[in-house]
């Protein structure tokens, strides 16, 4: 079929009508559609390949808060004393594991369920007696006498 035979066929009305649709004040934009359509087809195993490298990236990094949590859980069951800031930090951790386990419930989780409750207790006990460790200013060379 050549290029004759498609316009007298009906291939030029089609033609004609896409464009008029593309350029009407009616936003349907079929040679958009159909771009779109054929960049996804030739892009299809790049993106696929975008996908998997993200969804590892987000993994990686909710093992890293996961990591994070279960050190500073490890820190309070040694009696290791933490600053109120350090608590702000590692909840702030808790937060950001705690979004993507509901986001991804294929996600394993069980490894850190009972080191943040006992992170969320001890941080209420240390907010109920007030005892969080300071931070000592101690006065510097030059001011001592």
């Amino acid at each position: 079929m050549n290029v004759q035979e498609l316009l007298a066929g009906g291939g030029g009305l089609l033609l004609v009508l896409m464009t008029l649709m593309q350029i009407a004040p009616v936003k349907i934009n079929p040679w958009s559609w159909l771009a779109r359509a054929i960049g996804r087809a030739v892009n299809a195993e790049v993106i696929k390949k975008l996908d998997d490298h993200i969804t590892m990236d987000d993994r990686r990094t909710a093992d890293g808060h996961r990591a994070r949590i279960l050190h500073f859980n490890n820190e309070l069951l040694r009696d290791i004393g933490h600053t109120q800031e350090e608590f702000f930090e590692v909840l702030a951790e808790i937060d950001a594991y705690e979004d993507y386990c509901r986001e991804h419930p294929e996600y394993p989780n069980n490894r850190a369920v009972l080191a943040i409750e006992n992170i969320q207790e001890v941080y209420k006990e240390r907010l109920k007696k007030h005892d969080f460790l300071q931070v000592s200013s101690a006065p510097r060379k030059e001011q001592m006498p």
